[in-house]
């Protein structure tokens, strides 16, 4: 959709390939720039206003925008100030968050509400240390804005505040709810005979009659690697179930050299060694490789859930994509076949230093309404995560594929956190893993690498840790 930058929403769960703020020392800001004196304070609350938001307020909102685009940040915007009519939002849709807001940050004069995502966002787990984040309990504990007799946090999927606590305090709020997954045509697989694969076995005997039929099996986005390492964690969780996951994010020695972490690197080790992968994939960015697959050059591609609604510019009628769940690694996975990598996405903050709070947090009770949210699904073919806001919704291929996914995952959805944690790690899986599917190296030299980072990171006194 907005293509000249990589949609990474995750966005606060999973994501994290930027470590903007973290290496330049954002943890030991100064405090110049605005102080408390500045600040809106907060007014006397009710049950109109039960955030105490000051009724003509400037308010200064910036979203990121990708593939999700900004009208659903907007409305939002307009349905405030239908409630507070002589509030003046300053809207801001940009990209490069991190680069455009860290020196607003280390001044301590942020915005009022910032939507942190994409791949040059701010580091959350280096704003959560230094301390530059609002606590949002008043704002889960007020009434929602459909029904004020459910608490907002009553109208949130499960697991939402979860993925935006730290350390007991929520901190962020994530308004999509992300799936992982390997995209193709229906249309095509329909038009030459095949079905989606269940095991990875599969999945290669497949590709060699994709490319008997003349086709490439797979392609990635090669500029950025983090594409393709989402499916080789989904199979590594698969094959080694939760405490895998949990080992992974705890840092404990010798996680990402474990037999499950090292037999889902040599699946996508294989694809590469097959010749699955479209020659040049290592050079694109994510919109050319995403452009070759909607073209029809190309069946597999790996992406999150985001994907229709960043591609729906430029998908041909009739292409009809949809999302297959990662195929199981081996006969005897410890998670079912149906299991799938998810989180909540597309980080709202309000900073800590923000000059009108209140204001934010009411913006983002506004956000996460019923009307926003449907809207939100509506155009930017995405699930919001508040409940039922996509009921009655005539869903779109890619949009039903993700949420009958869901369905069928049932309680088996994982999820892990060491890119929001730990972003020096995050970069070394990257790095190693666009080595890895350029045959440069090898599965168990790629475990080595990033075994050694990750105990670098475990080492490191520095580094805040945190545990699951």
């Amino acid at each position: 959709m907005k293509g000249d930058m990589m949609n990474l929403t995750r966005r606060s769960a999973l994501a994290g390939v930027a470590a903007v703020a973290a290496s330049t020392g954002l943890a030991a800001c100064a405090t110049a720039g605005g102080g408390d004196d500045d600040k809106v304070k907060q007014g006397d609350t009710s049950a109109e206003n039960p955030l105490g938001v000051s009724a003509d307020a400037a308010l200064e909102v910036v979203i990121f925008k990708g593939g999700y685009g900004d009208q659903y940040a907007i409305d939002a915007g307009t349905s405030l100030k239908q409630k507070f009519p002589k509030v003046v939002i300053d809207h801001k849709g940009i990209q490069g968050v991190g680069e455009v807001l860290q020196p607003r940050f280390v001044a301590d004069s942020p915005p009022d509400v910032v939507d942190n995502s994409g791949a040059g966002r701010l580091d959350l787990a280096t704003l959560v240390s230094a301390g530059k984040l609002t606590d949002l309990t008043a704002l889960l504990d007020a009434p929602s804005l459909d029904d004020p007799s459910k608490k907002f946090r009553d109208t949130l999927m499960p697991g939402v505040i979860e993925d935006g606590t730290f350390d007991g305090k929520p901190l962020v709020l994530n308004f999509s709810s992300v799936l992982w997954g390997v995209w193709y045509s229906k249309s095509l697989f329909a038009k030459h005979g095949w079905t989606f694969p269940k095991t990875w076995d599969e999945m290669l005997t497949l590709n060699d009659e994709i490319k008997k039929a003349g086709l490439q099996p797979w392609t990635w986005q090669g500029k950025y690697p983090e594409y393709l390492n989402d499916p080789l964690v989904s199979l590594a969780a698969k094959a080694g179930g939760f405490d895998l996951v949990k080992s992974i994010d705890n840092l404990q020695p010798g996680a990402w050299q474990s037999p499950a972490m090292l037999a889902a690197a040599e699946a996508i080790y294989q694809l590469a060694v097959r010749g699955h992968i479209m020659p040049g994939s290592e050079g694109l960015s994510h919109t050319e490789a995403q452009n070759a697959w909607c073209k029809g050059q190309v069946a597999f591609i790996p992406c999150g859930s985001w994907l229709e609604g960043e591609q729906q510019a430029v998908t041909p009628a009739g292409f009809d994509m949809v999302m297959g769940t990662v195929p199981a690694l081996t006969g005897s996975d410890k998670l079912p076949d149906g299991a799938v990598m998810a989180a909540s996405s597309e980080s709202f903050i309000v900073p800590a230093k923000a000059k009108n709070a209140p204001g934010g947090l009411e913006f983002l009770r506004h956000l996460f309404s019923q009307k926003v949210a449907r809207g939100f699904a509506e155009s930017a073919k995405a699930l919001p995560v508040v409940n039922g806001a996509t009921d009655g919704l005539n869903l779109s291929s890619g949009l039903g594929s993700v949420a009958a996914a869901v369905k069928a995952a049932g309680p088996n959805v994982f999820s892990y956190k060491f890119r929001t944690w730990y972003a020096p790690l995050s970069k070394a899986v990257d790095d190693a893993t666009g080595e890895l599917a350029t045959k440069r190296i090898n599965p168990q030299q790629w475990a080595e690498r990033v075994q050694k980072a990750a105990d670098a990171v475990a080492k490191d006194s520095s580094i805040v840790k945190h545990q699951r």
